[in-house]
């Protein structure tokens, strides 16, 4: 409050010193007003993301050494401040987010819940036994060591594609053992397809080359070896 008395007094004083000496005050106070509202402009967004930080402290909907997903990067915080949020990337990048995208934006908490479920998608040919495959699938998750036995693992038939029957099979582990248990778990189940002789279909694409042209010819490199070789003996 005596600061606030002080300052006034002494503006008002500069400006009688000003006003005393010949110096047009008009031109002054116009120009006090221009800076005024850019520096209202400035600020405007600083604002936002210094009420945006109290707003997230408050909430506090992670912590510092979480690890997030906001929009499409994921990292670790490693600070929380009143303008904005620091996180470091997988691959070592500091990003720095504004506190007001972070509470605009959906904020994914990964680290939130001791255990995390891997969703693994699958494709079969249509020929294949699905009760077959879906037993194959468990048998693979009861071996894995880092899969949970509870929750218990989820066999989805998800729809009909393009070459495919398309399947979702959803594990649980612990958090930290969440890339452990995705890669293993497709490691196995690729080796176990190949054993039990399951195939795991994929897109075959024909290129042409105008609407008029004719397929390109597809010739087996077997057949071709056993021409060559015919050929060879005739000319002999």
């Amino acid at each position: 409050m005596k600061r606030s008395i002080f300052y006034s007094i002494l503006v008002l004083v500069t400006f009688s010193a000003l006003d005393n000496v010949g110096i047009d005050l008009s031109i002054l106070l116009g120009a006090a007003g221009i800076f005024t509202v850019a520096l209202g402009f400035a600020s405007q967004t600083s604002a936002s993301n210094l009420i945006s930080g109290l707003f997230l402290m408050i909430e506090r909907p992670f912590s510092i050494t979480d690890v997030i997903k906001v929009n499409d990067i994921t990292g670790e915080v490693i600070s929380i401040d009143l303008l904005s949020v620091k996180l470091r990337t997988f691959d070592n990048l500091f990003v720095r987010i504004p506190n007001e995208s972070m509470i605009k934006s959906a904020v994914t908490t990964l680290t939130k819940y001791p255990i995390r479920r891997a969703d693994l998608k699958l494709g079969i040919a249509y020929k294949e036994d699905i009760e077959k495959v879906r037993k194959i699938l468990l048998d693979i998750a009861a071996k894995n060591l880092i899969c949970l036995e509870e929750p218990a693992p989820v066999f989805i038939l998800t729809g009909f594609g393009s070459s495919s029957i398309d399947i979702q099979f959803s594990v649980w582990a612990r958090r930290e053992n969440f890339l452990a248990l995705k890669n293993s778990m497709y490691t196995d189940i690729k080796n176990a397809f190949d054993q039990q002789g399951i195939e795991i279909p994929f897109p075959h694409v024909s290129l042409y080359a105008g609407t008029a042209t004719k397929p390109f010819p597809l010739t087996n490199a077997l057949d071709v070896g056993d021409k060559a070789d015919k050929m060879g003996k005739s000319e002999q």
